[in-house]
């Protein structure tokens, strides 16, 4: 049935979860970590694919800074982790929707890996987006419904303002790729994201599941209807 709203309810979060908007995170502080550590780990990874198949100048500076900012991000992950003498170790799914994100999330790093020159571009940076938006609805389910305390909420803060940025500079940098391709701006990718409380700037997001942030499991949204015009 529908709500008073006329808009679908967002599914009820499974116990030990936090959610927001459809976007739901454990709420086991190590599991949390273990998301957040294995997304780092990730978007380092396929950055560095990046600079080795990428010969697209806006790919690769953006592939660099991905390794830095993501490199400092995990490093703060680790070090909360050892302070809480937590030994963190690969996630395990919670449910088969979170099986399923990240069985199709090795799907698509094994993909990146045998891509070169433009259809890497096109397919890194679409999923770029993607995960950043799927990145940035899970920290925001954390921030509401882990009741973080300390350094692990200042943690969480620190990524509701970062990851938006991140999201802004893979979709601009899509931009530049579309239209390296004559393709006229990155389309597929428009629509907006409503995160509710959180700064973007001015990019529009669009609200798609993506590889990145399906390792931390719960739901994928859908494609933004708008598109990007020159």
């Amino acid at each position: 049935t529908m709500p008073p709203s006329g808009k679908p309810a967002a599914p009820a979060p499974m116990k030990g979860m936090a959610e927001f908007k459809g976007f739901m995170v454990p709420t086991d502080e190590k599991a949390f970590l273990e998301r957040l550590h294995h997304i780092n780990q990730t978007e380092i990874l396929q950055a560095q694919l990046a600079e080795k198949n990428s010969q697209n100048p806006d790919v690769k500076s953006y592939a660099q800074s991905m390794i830095k900012m993501h490199t400092d991000a995990d490093q703060k992950v680790m070090t909360f982790a050892t302070t809480k003498k937590l030994k963190l170790a690969e996630p395990k799914p919670l449910d088969e929707m979170e099986r399923k994100a990240m069985a199709a999330a090795k799907a698509e790093m094994a993909k990146l890996e045998v891509l070169k020159g433009s259809p890497f571009d096109s397919s890194y940076m679409a999923g770029q987006v993607a995960a950043h938006d799927m990145a940035i609805g899970k920290v925001m389910a954390a921030q509401h419904g882990m009741n973080a305390t300390g350094e692990l909420a200042t943690l969480i803060t620190t990524l509701t303002q970062e990851l938006p940025k991140h999201r802004d500079m893979a979709y601009q940098t899509l931009g530049k790729v579309d239209d390296a391709m004559g393709m006229g701006g990155s389309g597929m990718q428009g629509g907006t994201m409503d995160h509710g409380d959180m700064n973007h700037g001015t990019t529009p997001s669009g609200t798609m599941g993506g590889s990145t942030g399906g390792s931390m499991g719960g739901s994928t949204g859908t494609t933004g209807g708008a598109t990007k015009t020159k």
